[in-house]
Order: C-alpha cells, then sequence, then structure tokens
C-alpha cells in the first residue's frame, strides 16, 4: 500500500524483432533520487543484482549512459530493451470517477497493475490512460497492488502531481478499504499497531512486522458484517490506514490471525505467492484461497484538491466478485 506516484508510458516501438524498449519518464516527487533507487521503485520484483546488470549493459537514454549513481530529476526520459516475453492478459475497462483540470479519479479493477514491471509493459492502468487520453493527460499520484481494486487519484498537470505527492507524504489524505477476511473477529472496532519492515526470506518484495528494524503502522478495523460461506466464517471489514505502508493491512490483518480471503503473500501458506509466479500454484492451493485475487477494495478517499485547497472525497461501491463471495454465489 505504499503511496508513490510512477510513470512509465507503453513500450517504443523501434526496438530489433524479439525486443521491447519500455519507456519511463521521472515525476516531480522523484527530484533527486539515486537512478538506481529509482529503477528499483518501479521493478520492484527484480534484485539489486539484476537491476545493476540492466544499468550495467547500458540503459539508452538520449546519447548519455546513466550510472547507479545518477542523480534523476523531473521530465529525465529514458528506455529499458528487453527481450519480449508472453504477457499475462490484464483488464482493459477504466471507468472515470471524476476529471477536471487538475484531477482525474480513476475507479481501477483488480488484476491492474498501475504501472509496467518486469512481467507487464503493456497491460497497465498507465498504458490505458496513454491510448486513452494521450500521453501527457495525467500521472497516478500513488499506488495500489495488482489484485486491489477501487480508487487511484491522477494529477493532471506538474503542480497538482507535486500538491498530491506531498499531501500522500504527509498523511493529509483520508483512506478506507474494503475487506473480506477469514473468520469472525470478536470485537466489532478493533486496531493493530505493529511496526513493518520491507522483505522476508522468502519473498524480497513482500513486507514482515519487525518491532526492531520496522516503521511505525497502525491500521483500525470496523466489522461490517460477519457471514459464513460454505459453512466456514468470514466478515467483511473497513479498514482506516493511519500509516501508509506498503501491504499494511494485508500483513495486519494476518497479524491480527484475520487474513484476507484470497491473499498468496500473506495467507495460508507463505509458499502460495513463489509458485503462483512461477504459474504453478496447484488446484488445491486455489481451492484454499478461496477467490482467484485478494478480496481488498480502495473504497473512500479524501483529501485537498490540489488547485482550491477545498476537501474533496470520493467512493466507489464494492466490485461484484467481492459482493458475489459475501453472498454465497459462484466466484469466477
Amino acid at each position: 500500500m505504499r503511496e508513490q506516484s510512477e510513470d512509465t508510458p507503453t513500450p517504443s516501438d523501434g526496438a530489433p524483432e524479439g525486443y521491447v524498449d519500455i519507456p519511463f519518464v521521472v515525476e516531480p516527487n522523484y527530484a533527486g533520487w539515486r537512478f538506481d533507487r529509482y529503477l528499483s521503485e518501479k521493478l520492484r520484483r527484480l534484485t539489486r543484482e539484476r537491476l545493476h546488470g540492466i544499468i550495467q549493459r547500458g540503459v539508452l537514454c538520449e546519447g548519455r549512459r546513466l550510472k547507479p549513481s545518477t542523480p534523476v530529476y523531473p521530465g529525465l526520459s529514458f528506455r529499458i530493451r528487453r527481450p519480449v516475453s508472453a504477457e499475462p492478459e490484464t483488464p482493459t475497462t477504466l471507468p472515470t470517477i471524476f476529471q477536471d483540470d487538475w484531477l482525474l479519479v480513476l475507479d481501477k479493477p483488480a488484476g491492474l497493475p498501475i504501472h509496467p514491471t518486469a512481467r507487464y509493459h503493456k497491460g497497465t492502468l498507465v498504458t490505458l490512460l496513454r491510448e486513452r487520453f494521450g500521453e501527457a493527460f495525467a500521472e497516478p499520484a500513488h499506488r495500489l497492488d495488482r489484485e486491489t481494486s477501487g480508487l487511484v487519484v491522477c494529477g493532471r498537470t506538474t503542480e497538482a502531481c507535486r500538491v498530491l505527492g506531498r499531501l500522500f507524504v504527509s498523511r493529509d489524505v483520508h483512506k478506507e478499504y474494503l475487506a473480506v477476511c477469514e473468520g469472525h473477529p470478536p470485537e466489532d472496532l478493533f486496531h493493530v499497531d505493529a511496526p513493518i519492515a520491507e522483505g522476508t526470506e522468502l519473498i524480497r518484495i513482500a513486507v514482515r512486522i519487525d518491532a526492531v528494524e520496522g516503521k511505525e503502522s497502525r491500521t483500525r478495523f470496523e466489522v461490517l458484517e460477519r457471514f459464513t460461506r460454505g459453512g466456514e466464517p468470514f466478515a467483511l471489514l473497513r479498514c482506516y490506514p493511519e500509516t501508509g505502508r506498503q501491504h499494511q493491512i494485508r500483513i495486519h490483518l494476518r497479524e491480527a490471525g484475520f487474513p484476507l480471503v484470497g491473499d498468496k503473500m500473506y495467507g495460508p501458506d507463505p509458499g502460495y505467492f513463489d509458485r503462483f509466479s512461477k504459474r504453478c500454484l496447484e488446484p488445491e492451493a486455489w481451492e484454499r484461497l478461496r477467490l482467484p485475487r485478494h478480496a481488498l477494495h480502495a473504497a473512500r478517499i479524501s483529501f485537498p484538491h490540489p488547485g482550491t485547497g477545498v476537501v474533496v472525497s470520493f467512493d466507489s461501491r464494492l466490485p461484484e466478485d467481492l459482493q458475489d463471495f459475501i453472498s454465497g454465489r459462484p466466484v469466477t
């Protein structure tokens, strides 16, 4: 649940056959970052060694060579060339919730990555933005996990992106999520206060609860409904993250003993995510996960408008797959 903005346009057509060039344009809130740190934020599944290998082989950047220590600046553009590989299908719908001269608020479907990664370079929210509205129409101001559905706020000007970036960092953005968890929490209101650190022994991009190295992290939860499905207990929760750590709601629910339904990373087996990434997750595991994706939805967001300063709020209803799960209907 890390709140960072990223922007990677669609791959260019100038690469030789069998390769694709993935362009990047540095956004205002990354000004001054080292190039290797910036790239690791964009391609988070790659190890540090692989990232440095990419940099050493050369990055296409208007005739100049970027080093790991090169500071980046807003508007810096570069391309990474990689072999073409089969890319999983992703949703192509992108409903618009709100639009003005400063903002574009979208309702992201589950399964759509926001930014290109090592695995996804065409089927992303940024790509759909470019195809639908043009190159410089809007830039995402924060991040949602690929499987998380719901509200994504985009800035439509450089100033809007700068202000939104500052608001997310300063915690002036109020966010509410809806989640379906396993089990029946005994209290209607509860909270988890557990520090979060990045990286685990099994999964580099996962996070862990760590009292020594972790950063302050707190989430409040409200039980909206307790229900059963197939004789098993579940609950619909409203989640109020008071900090903005990566995967915060997901790991805090696991810490509380009520993991998200469908969570391959923080659910019933820590090996699920690795096998899913390698496309060899067994049928028994899918049955145990109960849903094809983790049951988390960004349902409400409020923040001062970057142009007027007046607080604006946007809402997104619970998507059909989660409604079906709660109602006991088949889920595909």
